[in-house]
């Protein structure tokens, strides 16, 4: 099963996929907001049909105790609205510090910060990702 993950950001939508047997996850691309949730989710449409997903994983912001906040509320209305558009399930998944793992990943593969800002939206999307599939595969 191939999944799309999504880091939704105010400015930024990192995006990855799992590889076909859904056990992997690789950061895909970065998305600029574009002012307009509708032409936001439509993109991520687009990418749910050019990568063939079955389905996607938003990540879910809660706070650092397990409570669900104002960010949490915000996004689980943003993915009920992608559910509408994308034509696949939509999950959340816990994102509690996957940008700080992301950041800290590439700090230690060398990487500056200058390239870190351009790609830890899609890095932090896939860790997101990661740990949904690994958690689905404990599940099972």
């Amino acid at each position: 099963m191939r999944v799309l993950g999504v880091d939704l950001g105010s400015k930024r939508i990192g995006i990855a996929v799992s590889d076909r047997s859904g056990t992997i996850a690789s950061p895909l691309t970065v998305l600029q907001r574009s002012g307009s949730v509708a032409r936001d989710h439509q993109q991520i449409a687009a990418l749910v049909l050019e990568e063939e997903a079955e389905a996607v994983v938003v990540g879910l912001p809660l706070n650092m105790n397990g409570t669900s906040g104002p960010a949490a509320q915000a996004a689980i209305k943003e993915a009920k609205a992608l559910a509408t558009v994308v034509g696949v399930p939509v999950h959340t998944s816990d994102e509690r510090r996957t940008t700080v793992s992301a950041d800290r990943a590439m700090i230690e593969a060398g990487m500056n910060a200058v390239k870190r800002r351009k790609v830890v939206d899609k890095v932090a999307a896939a860790v997101i990702l990661q740990h949904w599939l690994d958690g689905r595969s404990a599940r099972s």
